[in-house]
């Protein structure tokens, strides 16, 4: 809905009624100005109107001198005509969004998202509403008041008018005094600054002015030459989250710089003087100054100072811990860190038994570089300012690597760091290091295109490349195998039990891959063939001992996780059937006949993702997690569990931008095509856990917001056994203490208990506490509110009694 303020229209008096247009009109033009176009024509009229009565109408058209009635008769046709726009023009004035909206869209002055600022030898430019806007304000400012800048907020019916009277002379000049004026009371604050040691000041001073402005020129070539020095954040429209941000950091650097001390301190740190518009360099001679501007060919760098970025840690850092944890070390794998700072990883894999060496340019700068199965580039190419030299390094580093490498940086992710600056492609910390950001996505594209790769992600800001695109497909394949058991034994069949330990290996190569080995896949097979004839006659006496469903349903889990893979290798490079290893063409041939057919399926599921509704359906439908009104969550541990469109549904940002470490719940958004990874600290200690963090990615475009539960107050978790299976260790014992909570009334309404405080209030309201896993009456509770309590409690079971049938 639009939003009106009712604005105070200047009151009538004799000294209005006196002034004519041309007199009305010189107050925005040079006294020998004329009007010249429709539009200071009508700013004049709709001034005249706002003098004679409420509402605004024009007077007399016979008072009118010839000449303007003519210029009516010119540009509008008709008195009436004229009338009819002037009203509308008005009535607009009355409506709030409308001005922001002509503030927004405004081509003249410097937009910030509150205001519009411009030069007063502007305002003939801008927007005719704003131009009568602003002159509807001028009415209430005190008499003699000089100014040089007209503020608009965009919110508020406020005119602010700001007075820098060196503003042409001062490369930033500061402000003197400030006029600020209600339209909606015709009140007038005035600020003065005359006597501040430490005033407010200007930057781009060309962003108030139109280009025809003398000194446009030389205000457009500083600001150049302080973007180009780093002095300034290059001006750029927030195309990405990642450029948002960096607009969020120039926001935090004006608060620094916006005072005549700030910038000085400013100029101090990067070692230059501003005299009449020209940056200078200070030499080691104070009198010797370097001029610098936009065109010079080897511009001043700030010093940065890379190898304070490095940290000195107790453990390994994640990059290497989530790969052992993914088992890319075997025995005899060797390990080489690129960029390795104090050598912690080097020290700890090598106490682990595995061959480890390092090298980094400033700790350990003569080490040589060898060639290794595993190479690390942990958090390097995030703090290298130059991008040839953070190119050569991610080069450098995929040389060396035999097998595997490892690449992380740092993401996009606490948004209120202080104490930066704004250089090149990423920004300047307070301890002299360069932090290049990424957003997830971006990291990703980055290390494809350097390398020509398909990089694998690990964790969020981490990514794998593999040497061999056989060893990238069976890594892709593994992280969407379900984890499945052999059926138990039924029945007691003498020739089973007989050879039980024959066919165990049979057993367990079944279990895992969901079909029957092939060739010399089976160590043991020989044995197996000279005993039974086949290795499909032995089965057939491990389907006679155990049930043959569970077994087809084995075969059918299989085929889910290889179409979840298949599927998903459609956004990156879907591998040709011989670049697959060995025993995954084993388990296609063997579980969907062909690639072709089992690439087909694999497609028809990915493509029935575009239907928002069947998403929806199977959330609603599922038989797994905690369904909520726009929303299914669920427990990491039960995402296998899931129907493999909703395993795919989930793959697509798993796959594509890393599953968060330490992510144990999922939520799937119903309405948006978005998946949420939730971080719970205490999620298997607590029977109501809180939430920590939350990173929420968007399916349609892959962008990246994340949110921290700080505070007293943090969401909290109830029925956490409908987040999980009942293979979920303590499940019933999480049944039992739901059951008992709904009997208690603790969870009538959900809106309550979201947060932790809200939870404890609810938890005091009916006198109740949690000890372990069941609620009990608390001992310093009220005895006539426990009584009241009890008998609402009983009340409550009749009627649940009675309406069951």
């Amino acid at each position: 809905m639009s939003s009106y303020h009712h604005l105070v229209f200047p009151p009538q008096s004799s000294s209005w009624e006196c002034l004519t247009i041309s007199e009305i009109f010189m107050q925005q033009k040079s006294p020998n100005s004329e009007i010249q176009t429709g539009n200071d024509l009508l700013v004049s009229l709709a001034l005249q109107a706002l003098q004679r009565q409420i509402p605004p109408r024009l007077k007399c058209f016979d008072h009118f001198s010839p000449e303007i009635q003519q210029e009516i008769y010119n540009y509008f046709g008709s008195y009436q005509q004229t009338g009819l726009i002037v009203d509308q023009l008005l009535l607009n004035l009355q409506n709030q969004n409308f001005i922001n909206q002509c503030c927004q869209q405004s081509y003249i002055g410097k937009k910030l998202p509150n205001a519009l600022y411009i030069h007063r030898s502007a305002l003939c430019e801008i927007n005719i509403f704003l131009r009568i806007y602003e002159q509807l304000s001028r009415f209430y400012l005190p008499p003699q008041k000089p100014f040089t800048l007209i503020k608009f907020h965009r919110n508020q019916s406020l005119i602010s008018y700001l007075f820098y009277p060196d503003f042409d002379a001062d490369p930033h000049p500061a402000l003197t005094a400030s006029f600020q004026v209600n339209l909606k009371t015709g009140q007038v604050n005035i600020m003065d600054y005359s006597n501040s040691d430490n005033p407010p000041i200007l930057h781009r001073k060309e962003t108030f002015v139109t280009p025809h402005y003398p000194h446009y020129e030389k205000f457009t070539k500083l600001t150049q030459t302080e973007e180009l020095l780093g002095l300034l954040e290059p001006r750029r429209l927030p195309s990405s989250a990642l450029e948002s941000e960096l607009l969020n950091s120039e926001t935090r650097l004006y608060r620094t710089i916006g005072t005549r001390k700030g910038w000085q301190q400013h100029l101090n740190k990067h070692q230059v003087e501003i005299h009449d518009h020209q940056v200078m360099k200070i030499r080691e001679d104070p009198e010797n100054l370097l001029p610098l501007n936009s065109d010079d060919s080897l511009p001043f760098i700030p010093k940065i100072e890379r190898h304070r970025a490095a940290l000195l840690r107790k453990t390994l850092s994640r990059p290497v811990r989530l790969a052992l944890e993914a088992e890319l070390f075997q025995k005899e794998t060797t390990f080489f860190d690129y960029g390795c700072g104090y050598g912690g990883d080097i020290q700890r894999l090598a106490e682990q038994g595995y061959s480890s060496q390092g090298w980094d340019p400033y700790y350990s700068p003569h080490t040589p570089r060898f060639e290794s199965d595993i190479v690390n580039l942990g958090y390097v190419i995030n703090v290298i300012e130059c991008q040839t030299e953070r190119r050569e390094a991610l080069i450098q580093a995929w040389n060396l690597t035999q097998k595997a490498l490892i690449v992380a940086a740092q993401v996009l992710v606490d948004t209120q760091e202080r104490g930066i600056m704004v250089y090149g492609d990423g920004v300047i910390t307070s301890r002299n290091t360069f932090q290049k950001y990424y957003q997830q996505e971006e990291l990703k594209v980055y290390i494809d295109q350097v390398l020509n790769v398909d990089a694998i992600p690990l964790d969020l800001g981490i990514y794998i490349v593999f040497r061999d695109e056989m060893e990238a497909e069976k890594f892709r394949a593994s992280r969407f195998r379900s984890r499945l058991t052999s059926p138990q034994v039924r029945l007691k069949i003498k020739r089973f039990e007989d050879y039980q330990d024959l066919l165990q290996p049979l057993i367990q190569f079944v279990s895992d891959r969901g079909r029957l080995p092939v060739d010399t896949e089976l160590p043991e097979a020989e044995a197996i063939q000279q005993e039974f004839g086949s290795l499909k006659r032995a089965f057939q006496l491990i389907l006679q001992a155990t049930n043959p469903d569970e077994w087809d349903m084995i075969a059918h889990k299989r085929r889910q996780d290889l179409l979840v893979y298949i599927a998903l290798s459609r956004f990156g490079r879907r591998p040709k059937l011989f670049q697959l290893s060995e025993p995954m063409k084993n388990d296609i041939k063997g579980l969907f006949g062909s690639y072709k057919k089992s690439c087909n399926l694999a497609d028809l599921m990915l493509y029935t993702l575009g239907d928002p509704q069947i998403i929806a359906n199977h959330c609603h439908n599922s038989p797994v997690g905690q369904k909520r009104t726009n929303s299914l969550w669920i427990h990491i541990s039960a995402l296998e569990k899931l129907d493999p469109l909703l395993r795919l549904y989930e793959g697509c940002a798993s796959q594509t931008l890393g599953r968060p470490e330490g992510a144990n719940l999922i939520k799937f958004h119903i309405k948006t095509p978005k998946i949420s990874y939730l971080f719970s600290p205490d999620f298997d200690l607590e029977p109501h856990p809180i939430l920590s963090t939350c990173m929420q990615i968007d399916l349609r475009d892959l962008q990246v917001s994340y949110q921290g539960y700080d505070g007293p107050n943090p969401p909290i978790l109830h029925r956490k056994e409908t987040l999980v299976t009942p293979e979920y260790p303590r499940y019933q014992q999480l049944v039992r203490l739901s059951d008992q909570e709904e009997k208690w009334g603790l969870l009538d309404d959900f809106r309550l208990i979201r947060t932790r405080l809200g939870w404890l209030k609810c938890l005091e309201d009916h006198c109740a506490q949690i000890k372990g896993y069941r609620v009990y009456w608390r001992t310093d509770a009220d005895p006539y509110r426990v009584k009241l309590l009890r008998s609402a409690r009983r009340t409550r079971k009749k009627l649940q009694s009675s309406d069951d049938p």
